[in-house]
Order: C-alpha cells, then structure tokens, then sequence
C-alpha cells in the first residue's frame, strides 16, 4: 500500500501489509539459506548513513545521476531518458502511418539511450517535440541529478554523508577485517541483507522503481589469475534461456542455452561468473518464478562499466515487460583499488608460496649519480624540477626470490533488488479459478509453500465447542512446529473460508470434522487427505520444508473425497 497514505502518500515510497511482509521474510530468509548458509558466506550488516568520503571513492558522488528536465512553467521533474523512451515505443506500437526508416531510427535511439549526452538527449527531446507528459509544457534541458538522499552526520553539518545507494560499499571497507577473519583464504564471499535509498526523479510501475528498497548483495572476492570454481559442476548442466551480447546486436531472440557451454566458448567470462549465474536461476525458480518467463540477459558494450570483465541481468517478464532483478557482475578490482587509493590502507591479499619463485625485476643501479653528469632534460615530480642527466638513465635485470605474491583480488557480485523479485513473483503466481457461470471468479495465489505468507489454516466444519477445541489443539502444535497458521473459528461456510485463504496463497487447509481424525486440502488441486489430529503439524511441515511433495503425502495417506462447495465449483 502507499506510506503515509492518510497524508495523500508519498511517489515512490510503499508499505508492506501483513501477507507482503511474511512473503518477503519468507524470501529473505531462503535467499540466506540458498546463498549465505549454503555457500558458507560471511554476513555483515552496515550502517545506511555513509560518510561521503566512501562514496566519493566509489565513484557514487560523482557519477550516480540521471538526466533530467524540468517542466518549464510548473517545475515538475521528470527523467529524460525516460521520456524519449516512452515517445518511441508508444510511437512504435500505435503509429501504423510509421515508415521502415522511421521506425528504424527510433529502435537504434531506445539502443542507445545509455550513450546520449545531455546535448544529444536535449536535441532528441526537441526533434520529436516531446513536452511535460501532464501538462503539454516546454521542457528545460537535461541536466544531470545525483540521485543519492545527501544527510550531514552531527549536529555541526560538518561531515556530508550520504543514505546508501547500494549495500556493497559497507563490504568493500571492511574487505581487511574480512580476510583475516577468513583465515587470510581466497576464495570468500561476504553476504548483506539491507535498505538501500535513491532518489528517484519520477518513481513510477510500483514496487518496480521505488526511493526506499531491500537489497541482498554478495561479494565473492577471488583471485584474478583463477576464476574457476570447485562447484561449478553442480550447476554446469543447467538449461535456460540466455540472451548473449552478440544475439541481441544481430536481432535475434534469447535462447535456451547449457550454462556449462556457455562458459567453455566464453559467452560467460569464468566459471565463478556462470557459478552465481547457475545459482541465481536455481533461487529464482524454486521461489515459483516461471522459467519461461526467466532468461539471463548479457550487457551490452555500451551498458558495461570500464573495469567490469562481464555482467548478466537475470530478468523476469511481467506486465511491464522483462525487468532487471538480479544483476551478477565481474567488477574486477576496481572497487577495493579505489578505496586502497583513497583511504591508503592496503585492501590486498598474498599468496604464499610453498617453494620461493625466482623472477625478473628490472631497477636503474646508477639512480644516485643524481647530481653528476650532463642534463638531458628536465621533469616536475612531487612539486619539484629534477634534472635527468644522461648517466642517470640505465635499466638492468636481475633475477631474485619471492616467497609470496601480494595482489589485488578481483569481485564477482550478484545483486539482488528484492522488491522487484517480490512483485514479479506476485504476477506469476496469480491466477484467477473458473467459477460457474453468473458467479464471482476466484483469485488465487499459486505460492510454493516456501514462500506463502501463511502455510496452514485451521478451521471447524460446523460451529461446536468439540470441534473448536481440535482445532486450538492443532493450531498449538503448528505452533510448536513454528509453522505460521490462521485458526478460524467463526463458523463461516466452509466454500468461503476456503476462497478466503486460497486468496492470500495459503498452500494447507486443515478442516476439523471428527475429534480424531481431520482433512488437510491442498489449495491448488483441491485434493484431500485424511490424518490423525496428532499428525496435522507433522505432515505440513513435511511439505513445506521440501521433504516430500504434495503427491508424495497422497500416496501416504487415503483420499478423502467430498462434494466441492459453492464456492470451489
């Protein structure tokens, strides 16, 4: 729902109801299964106010901005990119009266969005005359906007800080005390769960594109010369749908590719590269996003950061068309080389060598006949002049022994925008049910049980204090089973009570019609079981947990066969 929606709300900014708040803890906390505990990853937790200092190193103070234009008359903002982006596909898909050139000329411009200068971007806006979507107004020339919240930490305003644009920093800086909490040992990978702030020039497609969000970042730091993984097999026979750099600029379409492939040609630049990648698609699809609506998108060169070896998007198709989720980088050493600089402390690993290593270093042995000899020329250096004279200049080799070998490691980071993981899987897992005719369609909520808000309910046939007290008994030993259940006793027909759950994705419903012995309905096929009381808790929890299927459990246990409800025809 909007935040401060009493107060007509804020663009952007949205609260999570109870059901929204127990699917992303329910996604967060598989996230922390899949990657954290599984990987044996280090998790850490960073402050959200970030001195600028930080971000100047990373490059955010300067960098992290969108163009944007003003309306002239009311000075509502808007993104400029955005805008002629809108234009062109709107043009595309309405304009019948379009030529082939034309049309060409408008699917090279949303190409290469990312490329245009503010000049060429203003000149674009005027060609097309595109003017303030609500009001027809003139619009000011793109100018860029950093999109960080600016704060000042203490009450003097002396020390500039910044909300956090993304979660990785707080990784970065703390990269020392991380590898010695390893062991000093290469490969690791350290794991944060948290708010992460933008502000956005025009929020818009709800959870989509919002000024507060959750981000789960990982920064697996690697040695550069070797990018292989010891695991990698575990994911190389996986099949999906990828989207190359070299299928795009041709024209083509994404296609299922073998990951294991992919990475033995070099579509996918090393093996912890297509490992994430691997891992990535294994989250998404057990969380009940569609694998056809799922494919691994390469960036292009134009979108690649300088000193990134390779990047992916892993995006999901919805109604707003394929969005970017997840993005899994090879960000090299850039980042821990720019807080080295910055800070001068050396964020660096060694390796020791088990045998020293005889190798060539070359050095000048006359470096201290500085003041002898005839100049040559002259050199400014650390704000002084220093005269080269000619016997000054001579390069020698010479063989020594290294016993260990200090590097720079390099990053490989998937990043995860919960938010937007969350609204797609919203879209993929709803459906409405057919009803008979005249009467109201149902809406449901396919959720796994992995991630449903709720995973059981408990409810009478009839309203009898006998049949009451089962259901207290059974609802406490979900309890103490520590599986999220709603006991409902208010003696509502059965057909609603199911409608009801079946609308919020609750997988289980358990229907109290005996003192001994209960139904346990699945919501999807509707088919029912029949348990003891004493069982309930335990054969949920079976299921929800992964142990066995749902068909697994009907092969166990009789079907319990009733007429379908007017509710459920």
């Amino acid at each position: 729902m909007p935040s401060f929606k009493i107060y007509r709300g804020v663009a952007g900014l949205y609260d999570y109801g109870p059901p929204g708040c127990a699917v992303k803890s329910n996604v967060l906390a598989f996230w922390r299964q899949h990657f954290v505990l599984e990987e044996g990853m280090l998790e850490v937790d960073c402050p959200c106010v970030t001195p600028d200092v930080v971000l100047k190193a990373s490059g955010h103070v300067d960098k992290f901005t969108d163009l944007m234009v003003k309306d002239e008359k009311t000075g509502t903002c808007y993104r400029a990119d955005h805008l002629l982006k809108d234009f062109c596909k709107e043009k595309l898909e309405k304009d019948l009266t379009l030529s082939s050139e034309k049309a060409a000329e408008l699917k090279h411009v949303v190409a290469v969005l990312d490329d245009l200068s503010p000049e060429e971007l203003g000149a674009k806006l005027k060609e097309y005359g595109i003017t303030a979507p609500d009001t027809k107004n003139a619009l000011s020339d793109p100018y860029p906007f950093n999109l960080m919240f600016q704060t000042s930490i203490g009450p003097s305003g002396l020390l500039p800080g910044y909300m956090r644009p993304e979660t990785a920093q707080g990784i970065f800086v703390n990269f020392k005390d991380l590898y010695y909490y390893n062991g000093n040992r290469l490969p690791f990978a350290a794991a944060q769960i948290g708010q992460a702030f933008r502000n956005e020039i025009s929020p818009r497609q709800g959870l989509l594109r919002v000024r507060e969000f959750t981000l789960a970042e990982i920064e697996h730091f690697v040695d550069p010369e070797d990018k292989s993984h010891p695991k990698f097999a575990d994911v190389a026979e996986l099949e999906f749908l990828m989207f190359p750099r070299e299928e795009q600029l041709s024209g083509q379409s994404a296609k299922k590719i073998v990951l294991g492939e992919a990475v033995s040609k070099g579509t996918v630049n090393n093996e912890t590269l297509g490992y994430f990648i691997g891992r990535v698609y294994l989250f998404l699809t057990h969380l009940g996003i569609d694998k056809e609506k799922l494919r691994f998108r390469q960036h292009l060169p134009n979108e690649m950061a300088h000193y990134a070896a390779d990047c992916w998007d892993a995006e999901i198709e919805c109604s707003y068309g394929w969005i970017e989720c997840v993005g899994i980088a090879d960000r090299s050493a850039y980042d821990l080389k720019a807080h080295s600089e910055k800070s001068g402390v050396a964020l660096v690993a060694q390796e020791k060598f088990s045998e020293p290593r005889e190798v060539e270093v070359s050095f000048f042995p006359n470096i201290w006949s500085l003041l002898l000899g005839e100049v040559e020329f002259n050199v400014c250096t650390l704000g002084k002049t220093v005269s080269i004279k000619k016997n000054m200049v001579s390069i020698s080799l010479e063989k020594k022994k290294e016993h260990q070998r200090v590097f720079t490691p390099s990053v490989i980071e998937p990043s995860f925008g919960i938010g937007r993981i969350i609204y797609c899987l919203y879209e993929h897992c709803f459906y409405t049910r057919p009803s008979k005719a005249g009467e109201e369609q149902l809406n449901v909520f396919q959720f796994p049980p992995l991630v449903a808000p709720v995973k059981c309910t408990v409810f009478p046939l009839i309203k009898s204090k006998e049949f009451d007290d089962v259901a207290k008994e059974i609802a406490k030993s979900l309890r103490a089973a520590g599986i999220s259940h709603i006991i409902d006793i208010t003696g509502t027909s059965i057909g609603k009570r199911y409608a009801r759950t079946d609308e919020i994705g609750v997988p289980f419903a358990v229907t109290v019609d005996s003192t001994t012995n209960v139904t346990i309905r699945e919501r999807d096929s509707k088919n029912q079981i029949r348990v003891n009381t004493n069982e309930v808790a335990s054969v949920v929890k079976e299921v929800i947990d992964g142990q066995s299927t749902w068909a697994d459990i009907m092969w166990k246990y009789p079907a319990h066969h009733t007429a379908p409800t007017a509710n459920e025809e």
